[in-house]
């Protein structure tokens, strides 16, 4: 745990030295360095200034017009902005009796 908090801390300080880069490329850069630290499950995502919100800025990027957020686990966002898949069209079991057939 404190080695993800450190890891963060150092991200944070070293944010202005890229805050010129093109946010894409800072991006990768930011994930190969949390994937080294073995992080399980992660999300970075590059948003306007004023979308950040709660979460927290690992980076800056298109001349600060961006920041990149990172989010530990999945983003609940994503899963929620994603419609559900449709069931297949397989008949559907029921408990109920058949009913009898009309002749």
């Amino acid at each position: 745990m404190t080695t993800r908090i450190l890891f963060l801390a150092l991200l944070l300080a070293s944010a202005q030295a890229y805050a010129a880069k093109p946010c894409e490329e800072l991006k990768s850069e930011i994930a190969a360095q949390i994937d080294a630290n073995h992080v399980p499950s992660y999300t970075l995502e590059i948003v306007a200034n004023d979308q950040v919100g709660e979460r927290t800025v690992v980076g800056s990027c298109d001349g600060g017009t961006n920041k990149i957020v990172y989010t530990r686990g999945t983003a609940p966002a994503a899963d929620a902005a994603a419609p559900a898949a449709p069931a297949a069209s397989a008949p559907m079991k029921s408990d109920a009796p058949a009913a009898p057939a009309k002749n």
